[in-house]
């Protein structure tokens, strides 16, 4: 389905109904709106595996600007300010109230900027892998640990001066070790809608992932938060989260570390994570 939002046409998918019979009563369930990592891939990675949560939340999936199935070819609009505030004009088209907003990876960056900028606007965050400033050496010493020196290279090639080639190496030899645990296939990947423009446009120290920094910011958070961590993630260290932890307000901080997991924790341990979810979604905010 698209939805005309700030100027262009954004996909999402809903899964679970908003409003269930209970008893004499109908209840209504908290809307999770899922923003996808990348940049350039799309909101199926969170695809079959959130419909679990199905039965306590009314699950939207957002396509971001430029990403996966949405339009806006605008480079001009691949920002995070236009991206959170697309957050939030979304929001207002589809009469989302109080949503309770999951960013992994890059949709992390995507959710801190439209609560930072909308800080009355979530019900709840949820921050999976991701950070509020890039520290580039930390990311290759970590590829470096899980990898060794051949995977480090890769990627601070690829990360240092961002090119197709060097996006397609680092797709092939460092995407894989974002899990602890190896995936059984390539269905996910494969099935994505890739854009990898949009992430040439976006990675690297002289564009705006390395410019980007909401550590100061998140101090005027409202709402709960909380934050999914990988010991073993190599482009978003756990380092980061911890970051991000001592930036919020303390009250509303609810910080989950995952020692064995990689990139993302939902794949390499989704029993638990899962139940961290259902309980933080079930917590009054």
């Amino acid at each position: 389905m698209y939805v005309a939002v700030n100027g262009t046409r954004l996909y999402f998918d809903v899964e679970g109904a908003g409003l269930v019979p209970d008893g004499p009563r109908m209840r209504a369930k908290p809307t999770l709106l899922m923003l996808h990592g990348g940049p350039g891939f799309d909101h199926t990675i969170y695809k079959p595996a959130f419909s679990r949560l199905a039965d306590v939340a009314q699950i939207v999936y957002l396509d971001h600007r430029g990403n996966g199935r949405s339009g806006g070819d605008d480079r001009g609009a691949w920002n995070l300010a236009q991206w959170g505030d697309d957050v939030k004009g979304f929001c207002d088209a589809l009469g989302i109230e109080r949503p309770i907003v999951y960013g992994a990876s890059f949709g992390g960056f995507v959710a801190q900027a439209y609560a930072t900028r909308h800080p009355g606007h979530p019900g709840k965050l949820v921050l999976t892998s991701t950070t509020a400033k890039v520290d580039f050496p930390t990311v290759f010493d970590a590829f470096e640990r899980i990898g060794g020196a051949r995977i480090r290279a890769i990627a601070e090639t690829y990360l240092l001066a961002p090119t197709p080639e060097g996006s397609a190496t680092f797709l092939k030899e460092c995407f894989p070790l974002y899990r602890a645990r190896p995936a059984a296939n390539d269905d996910g990947t494969r099935r994505t809608v890739m854009k990898g423009e949009v992430a040439l446009h976006f990675n690297g120290p002289d564009n705006e992932q390395g410019r980007m920094d909401f550590r100061a910011d998140l101090a005027r958070l409202r709402c709960p938060v909380l934050i999914l961590a990988g010991g073993r993630d190599p482009i978003m260290p756990m380092a980061f989260s911890e970051t991000i932890a001592a930036c919020l307000p303390a009250h509303l901080v609810r910080f989950e570390r995952f020692p064995h997991c990689g990139h993302g924790v939902v794949p390499d341990d989704p029993e638990r994570a899962f139940a961290v979810l259902r309980a933080f979604i079930a917590e009054a905010a």
